[in-house]
């Protein structure tokens, strides 16, 4: 169960971009969460997750010796799920969801776009977390972080948009 859970239903099984493979898998259970429920309950259910992984994380390189493996994804759902709880933010029915004017997609897209390449890039605060923290909090602390910035992000630039249009 814990590797299941850990490889988010083995998707960090992938040969080919683990991570990314992660994060697409999180990105439509995080807009579902969004579009039955709402933005407050993906922000909590992306903490409580955070809390269990970084426990579940610790055993595992406990038993292994194997720090941040890329098979464990759990991280970029965390991460994904923190940034579509902050970008979007907004509680949609299902028949609105292609409507581009409302901004849903779009920036649950982008959210995807920017989360992908503060997690890949690893800039400022995010690389220090990387490489500094051990353990569970190492391996889910970058992608949080990374999380939140695309989150921002995207927030940041939709509303540039609309401003702008």
């Amino acid at each position: 169960m814990n590797w299941f859970f850990l490889t988010l239903g083995y998707s960090g099984l992938s040969p080919k971009a683990p991570g990314t493979m992660g994060t697409l898998v999180s990105l439509p259970l995080g807009m579902a969460i969004l579009i039955y429920f709402d933005a407050k309950t993906l922000f909590l259910a992306a903490l409580l997750i955070s809390i269990i992984a970084i426990k579940i994380i610790n055993t595992y390189e406990e038993q292994t010796g194997n720090h941040d493996d890329q098979r464990i994804v759990i991280d970029e759902l965390a991460g994904m799920w923190f940034a579509l709880s902050i970008a979007p933010a907004t509680s949609i029915v299902t028949g609105a969801i292609i409507n581009l004017q409302n901004g849903f997609l779009i920036q649950s897209l982008l959210s995807f776009a920017l989360f992908r390449y503060f997690d890949i890039t690893k800039p400022s605060i995010i690389g220090r977390i990387d490489r500094e923290a051990k353990g569970g909090v190492g391996v889910m602390g970058d992608d949080i972080v990374a999380g939140f910035a695309a989150g921002i992000s995207s927030a940041v630039l939709w509303q540039g948009w609309l401003y702008i249009s």
